[in-house]
């Protein structure tokens, strides 16, 4: 099965992915909860109260744009909207906090509608968060005021395919698996897979800056989009007139990445490729994890990439592949999953056994590739079990990743002194100046699991941000990373920032609170 056989998953509020697939935890992983002294389920879900909904006035305005029919303040709706996929947000649900429930859902249908909705917000008192696929893990759908959620799903077309620049014009509510099914229909593929993939969506792509499995061999998606439409308050914004220009500063940079903050984006341009006739996936193990980073690094800088370049630290290593036999017979070690869409290089072989890498051969391989997707729904029967599993991720020049890994997983097993935590790591975005590093928590919960999370994040920021690293690699800011946001950029930079804001919304009904105080 390949990404554009997967169907578009109708995410359900507070659990993650199809909930006609639900996953179960195999027996080993039950046994080893106890070992980390998670013995006590939860207590069950509790069940929302229904809160009062928009105006009427409000809900008249919004009608006359959209049409009554793609209005609705019904509570089932609104309880779906709200927050995002992060465990505090799951927890959230769980404990049946009403708090960031939109006050009604609006679904347009084009950019107009949801320009003519931003034109007349603040004159009805509303304010706006975008929504398109929901899978926000940083509180970005979570604003400091009531507002109303507009929904893009509507917007869900590819308008136009221009085969001689290779580039497809795609809507923000173009799901994943049914944009990369779009392109596959003329023989392309767009190339950005994350872990999201099932749920997340072209405009959230765009605004949250994503970063997909396959980036080493097609880039993260700011890198593949070459044109931008943005409705905001005051106007309509067009971008991307030639794939580069020397007119300025790239203006579409200031809108990947937004958050809808500055704007919604409707529509992206995007560069395609060809889709691929073959893909190989193998792994490879080092002996330890500097030894792996050192092989990744070479094939960074110097080449030749594979599409998929990914390497777990020890510990990871040992949790995801606990039989010895798939690392060569002996425990230790770590795991090192290379990919390539098209044919196989044996020059990224080659370099990866003069680094010291033994070739496992394509079960490590194939297994990573079957099972990645599924991975995140193993989150919702953890905490079920009584288990607290997050993750966060950050980014870094090469020269301090390895200080940076040491710092953040002592300030996560610190932050954590009486439910010691299982911390592992992974490089999964790899660039010739650096990579990222991605952090899986699991530990048992205390009485109050959301503070148990946020003190432990909180070290684990302020470590970051000690060791030279960035807040976010690709989750994005919301209102999770904004204090360490605004503390990596400084007051100058963030005051430019908010005075683009004030430009483009100047009532402030944009995803207030998000991204920028």
């Amino acid at each position: 099965m390949t990404e554009s056989d997967l169907p578009v998953a109708q995410l359900t509020p507070g659990r993650w992915g199809d909930p006609a697939h639900p996953a179960e935890l195999p027996a080993a992983a039950l046994d080893a909860l106890k070992h980390l002294g998670i013995h006590r389920p939860p207590p069950p879900a509790a069940q929302p109260e229904a809160r009062p909904g928009a105006t009427g006035r409000q809900l008249q305005f919004l009608a006359s744009v959209v049409g009554p029919q793609h209005v609705t303040t019904d509570w089932n709706a609104r309880w779906s909207h709200t927050r995002g996929y992060s465990t505090t947000d799951l927890l959230r649900f769980r404990a049946a906090d009403t708090t960031d429930v939109p006050d009604a859902v609006v679904y347009p249908a084009t950019h107009d509608e949801v320009q003519a909705v931003l034109a007349g917000a603040a004159e009805h008192d509303l304010a706006v968060v975008p929504y398109s696929g929901g899978t926000s893990v940083v509180g970005g759908l979570a604003p400091n005021r009531s507002f109303v959620t507009v929904d893009l799903r509507r917007l869900d077309g590819l308008l136009e395919l221009d085969e001689i620049s290779r580039t497809a014009t795609l809507q923000a509510g173009v799901r994943g698996p049914a944009a990369e099914a779009l392109l596959a229909g003329r023989g392309y593929t767009l190339g950005h897979f994350p872990q999201s993939y099932e749920g997340a969506s072209i405009g959230g792509y765009a605004a949250a800056r994503s970063s997909g499995q396959s980036s080493a061999g097609y880039g993260r998606f700011d890198q593949m989009v070459v044109g931008v439409t943005v409705a905001t308050p005051r106007g309509t914004i067009e971008l991307g007139r030639a794939p580069m220009s020397a007119a300025g500063p790239d203006l579409r940079q200031l809108f990947l990445g937004s958050e809808g903050a500055f704007g919604i984006i409707t529509s992206v341009v995007v560069r395609i490729r060809p889709r691929p006739t073959e893909r190989h996936f193998e792994g490879w193990k080092f002996e330890t994890f500097d030894a792996g980073l050192t092989a990744v690094r070479r094939l960074a800088q110097d080449g030749p990439l594979p599409t998929v370049l990914r390497l777990s630290d020890e510990v990871e290593t040992a949790v995801n592949l606990a039989d010895p036999d798939v690392l060569g017979g002996s425990a230790g070690g770590v795991l090192a999953i290379i990919g390539f869409d098209g044919p196989y290089n044996q020059a990224t072989a080659d370099v990866l056994t003069a680094a010291g890498g033994t070739n496992l051969g394509e079960g490590p391989g194939e297994t990573w590739r079957v099972g990645r997707y599924r991975a995140p729904y193993l989150r919702d029967p953890l905490l079920d079990e009584g288990a607290l599993v997050e993750t966060l991720e950050t980014a870094a020049f090469w020269s301090r990743i390895p200080a940076l890994k040491t710092a953040v997983t002592e300030a996560l097993v610190g932050a954590l002194p009486t439910t010691p935590p299982l911390v592992l790591c992974h490089v999964s975005h790899v660039y010739e100046t650096g990579a990222s590093l991605y952090f899986t928590v699991v530990c048992a919960q205390t009485a109050d699991p959301i503070t148990q999370w946020r003190t432990a994040k909180s070290a684990a920021s302020e470590a970051i941000a000690a060791a030279g690293g960035t807040i976010s690699h690709h989750h994005g800011v919301g209102t999770d990373h904004q204090a360490a946001y605004v503390q990596e950029i400084g007051p100058l930079a963030t005051e430019s920032l908010q005075t683009v804001k004030q430009t483009l919304d100047p009532d402030h009904v944009l995803n207030p609170g998000i991204l920028l105080p």
